[in-house]
């Protein structure tokens, strides 16, 4: 499901200049399309891990920018991992 602005900043509970600087620190990119800009249901959980980060961690700018790294590399690795045990089980058979 994708969402417009004025929804993900409801659903996320962001004002729009906290949203504008996330989005030039590209700590979030959602998806550009020719009507415009699309948020999806990660970009929600996504935003809710920076705000936690941030206000209920204290975690500064720098912070977040290595801890959204390191999530990004985790997921990056599951991905493969899981395509890795898909080809293994096709290549058992």
């Amino acid at each position: 499901m994708t969402m417009s602005k004025p929804e993900f900043l409801n659903r996320a509970g962001l004002e729009v200049q906290t949203l504008d600087t996330w989005l030039e620190q590209h700590w979030l990119i959602p998806d550009q399309t020719s009507t415009g800009t699309n948020f999806s249901e990660m970009d929600v959980a996504r935003a809710h891990l920076i705000r936690d980060l941030k206000v209920d961690f204290g975690v500064n700018d720098e912070g977040v920018e290595v801890i959204l790294h390191l999530v990004d590399q985790l997921h990056g690795l599951r991905r493969a991992l899981a395509q890795l045990n898909r080809d293994l089980q096709e290549t058992s058979r």
